[in-house]
This record gives C-alpha cells, sequence and structure tokens, in this order.
C-alpha cells in the first residue's frame, strides 16, 4: 500500500522481499530506486495547497437548539449549544436552503440535513424548508437530498410518510440495546429511551423503500459489547449500522481513551470478520463502519482533510450563523460567517489552511494520512489526538479484508474496473487492485 495516492498492489515475492529489506534496514534511498524501477513512483496527488474555491454543497439546519434527552455526553450541551434553548425561524431555513441552491449548478446534487439538539421539536420548520427546497430544486434543475440525525423519541407515523416522499436518510441515535443503552441516552428526568425509541421508530423500519433508516451507536466505556449491539440492531431492521467513538465531550464525560479505544478495536474487528463470512457466503450484513472503508479503498480515496467541513458543507445554527460543521455551531473556534451576508472568505481561507492534513502532527509521516484525512477537525481542537492508534489499527484490518473480499466476492465492488500496469511494469508487479484517488 503507498500512502501517495491510496495505492494497493500485488506484488510477486522478489518485488516484495526488495522492498521489505530496503525498508527494515532503512535504506530510504533504495525504497525510492525501486519504486521507480517498477513504476510506483509517481508525483504527490496532493500538494500543501488548499482549495481555491469550494462552492456550498451541503449545510446542516439547526432547527431545535433543544432537546428533550439528558445524554451523557453530548457536544451539544443537552441540546442548547450552552445557550438558551431555541428553535429556527422559518427565514433562516429559507436563506439557508437558498445559499445553497444558488451555489450549485443545475444537474448537480445539493443536501439538506436536519439536526439539533432534537430536530423534530420545531417539525413544522423542518416540512415546510424540505417542500421549500424541493421546490427551489426543482426549479434550478438542483438534485436534492435530504437526512435528519435524531434520538427517535417523537417520531410519528406522519414523519415516517414524510421521510418516504423526500428520500430522507434517517439516522437514530442507539447505544445498545436496552439499559445499555438507558444507561447513557435517558429523557431530562432520568427515565430509559430505548423502548419508546424502539415503538416510534418501528414504523419507519416497516415503511422504508425510498427513505433508509440507520442506526448510530456512539462507543463509550459503558457500551464496549460491539457485536451485540450491532447483531441486535440489525435483527430490529435497520438499513445499516455505525459505530463512533466517544472522543471529546464538553464535560469530559465518557470519553475514550487509549485502553477503551483498544477494546474498541478488537470489538470492530470482530464485527468486521462477521461482515467478512457473511459477504462471502453471499449474505448482506449492513456494518456500515466496514462497508463504507472497503468502498473507499476501492477508489483510492486520498484526500487532505476528513470530511467537508468549512469548505463544501457548513452547520447553519438556529440564529442564522454558518459554522464549520453542526458541531461548531455557537463554537467560535468553527464560525465561518452567517447565511444573510454568506460566509466569511478569511476565516474559510485560513481554516482551509490550517486543517490541511500536511500541517497536523504527527500526520504528515502517518501512513493512513489520507484514508484518515487528519480526523474529525473537532475532536481534534477540543481533545487532541488520542485515536490515532485505533485509527491506523482499524485501517490496518479492513486493506486486509479488502483484498480477502477482492479475492472471494470481486462482484461485492460493483462495476468499477480493476486497472493494470503497463506490460513492463507487469512482469514485476502483477495487478494494480484498486483506483488512484483524487
Amino acid at each position: 500500500m503507498l500512502a501517495n495516492g491510496s495505492r494497493i498492489y500485488d506484488l510477486t515475492e522478489t518485488v516484495a522481499g526488495a522492498l521489505d529489506d530496503a525498508m527494515t534496514g532503512g535504506d530510504e534511498a533504495a525504497v525510492i530506486r525501486l519504486l521507480a524501477q517498477y513504476g510506483l513512483d509517481v508525483p504527490a496527488y496532493v500538494d500543501d495547497s488548499p482549495p481555491e474555491a469550494f462552492p456550498l454543497r451541503a449545510v446542516s439546519l439547526a432547527v431545535a437548539q433543544k432537546c428533550n434527552l439528558g445524554c451523557t455526553y453530548c457536544y451539544a450541551e443537552g441540546g442548547d449549544f450552552g445557550g438558551p434553548a431555541k428553535n429556527m425561524a422559518l427565514d433562516i431555513a429559507f436563506a439557508s436552503i437558498d445559499r445553497v441552491i444558488a451555489e450549485t449548478a443545475p444537474g448537480e446534487r445539493a443536501n439538506i440535513a436536519f439536526l439539533g439538539g432534537e430536530p423534530l421539536v420545531n417539525r413544522l420548520v423542518l416540512r415546510a424548508a424540505t417542500e421549500f427546497a424541493v421546490e427551489r430544486a426543482a426549479e434550478k434543475g438542483v438534485r436534492i437530498g435530504f437526512s435528519i440525525t435524531t434520538n427517535g423519541t417523537l417520531v410519528t407515523p406522519e414523519d415516517g410518510n414524510f421521510f418516504e416522499r423526500h428520500g430522507f436518510a434517517v439516522t437514530v441515535s442507539l447505544d445498545g440495546i436496552g439499559a445499555t443503552h438507558d444507561g447513557q441516552r435517558a429523557f431530562k428526568g432520568g427515565r430509559g429511551s430505548y423502548d419508546r425509541i424502539v415503538e416510534r421508530v418501528a414504523p419507519l423500519l416497516a415503511l422504508q423503500r425510498h427513505m433508509q433508516v440507520s442506526a448510530r451507536v456512539t462507543v463509550t466505556p459503558r457500551n464496549l459489547r460491539l457485536r451485540e449491539t450491532l447483531d441486535g440492531l440489525i435483527d430490529l431492521g435497520f438499513h445499516s449500522v455505525g459505530f463512533s467513538p466517544m472522543l471529546s465531550s464538553p464535560t469530559g464525560s465518557d470519553e475514550m481513551d487509549t485502553p477503551e479505544l483498544a477494546e474498541m478495536l478488537d470489538q470492530m474487528i470482530e464485527c468486521g470478520r462477521a461482515f467478512e463470512r457473511r459477504t462471502i457466503a453471499g449474505e448482506r450484513y449492513p456494518f456500515s463502519n466496514m462497508a463504507t472503508a472497503l468502498q473507499e479503498i476501492h477508489k483510492g480515496t486520498h484526500r487532505p482533510y476528513p470530511c467537508g467541513a468549512g469548505a463544501g458543507y457548513m452547520g447553519v445554527s438556529a440564529d442564522g450563523g454558518l459554522f464549520a460543521c453542526h458541531r461548531f455551531v455557537d463554537d467560535a473556534s468553527g464560525a465561518m460567517g452567517n447565511v444573510a451576508s454568506g460566509v466569511d472568505d478569511d476565516r474559510q481561507r485560513d481554516w482551509l489552511a490550517g486543517r490541511h492534513v500536511h500541517f497536523q502532527e504527527p500526520c504528515t509521516s502517518c501512513w493512513a494520512r489520507y484514508l484518515c484525512g487528519g480526523g474529525c477537525h473537532h475532536e481534534v481542537i477540543h481533545r487532541g489526538r488520542p485515536a490515532c492508534d485505533y485509527i491506523r489499527g482499524w485501517l490496518h484490518y479492513c486493506l486486509q479484508a479488502y483484498v480477502r473480499l477482492l479475492e472471494q466476492r470481486p462482484d461485492f465492488f460493483g462495476s468499477v474496473p480493476v486497472p493494470t500496469l503497463d506490460a513492463a511494469a507487469a512482469s514485476a508487479v502483477a495487478t494494480k487492485t484498486n483506483h488512484a484517488g483524487k
């Protein structure tokens, strides 16, 4: 695997042995010479320059900066982001949508996400904003997509019909089965929320055709039985299930540290092995972390940032502030302007220059830097990098699993062709098994 271009090659034993000897001996000149000899040295895919222009393609609207749950680790500090609880007014939502549509060319895709707090606290604005976006997108010939992240306690069958009609990607926050979930995501009065969520979400799970209903699990030191959670949520009918470690909470509550992250890695690999077995057997096993990682490796994903935060994606606060993403709402470190006057170009330029993976340490010497992109900006700014070993360990396993699945289930990766090297290089380096990323 070559970090430059996120390129993976199947090597002959001779070439592999020569490279191993050069690397083990610390002979950098020999490594460079061998890469050139076998046609593997190419110009850098990513330089030090941030993007010159990045049109807005997606916004998340904090339509309700308030919540009915009291989650132990909430980045939004109980839903209100540390300030007075408030709802987004309709004119702010409309202005945000107009700004995205204005920067999206006909035929391109834009996305509107609804978050909070709990976005269904402000259901009327959510629905009106959706209908408005559909109308505006149709007028310009823009393809429009919608998503919502909800705690699930307020969902109604009518919401399900609305989400299905507009093809929403619905993400429900669930941290385990039964008491495991309740220990982290209870109502503010202390009562558990699991039974209520399962009851409310069941009609959506039965209805999903155009919409997709997924579960997102925040992993803390208290809910590390991931395989049990994964299988339990799949059995409930979720389209996919994904895990994310809690690395930065406002109070430090339930944050993961080195021992817990090591245990999480073991658990993730156990889930990954189940994914491999099921996939080889021709079964669907919707473990989204694994599926996403494999597809990104196959595409040769190669990026200088972990996501589009502060570039093509912005979070909008209830009062119209623009922020690098939904996690930075009302956080000055990620402020980017407001929907009335638009993005502050100087702040965005500084953000993109400063957050580039080439200027993050210890990313510059990490083999996983272009697959990881440097890690979540919010977590890095507020906590640092406690999860680097976990991320490298997970990607190392996924790279191994990719090779196994490419051999046994190449159809899993769809119709994307696998390019080969030219005839001269092919004599020594058999097959390039993934795309060089952009």
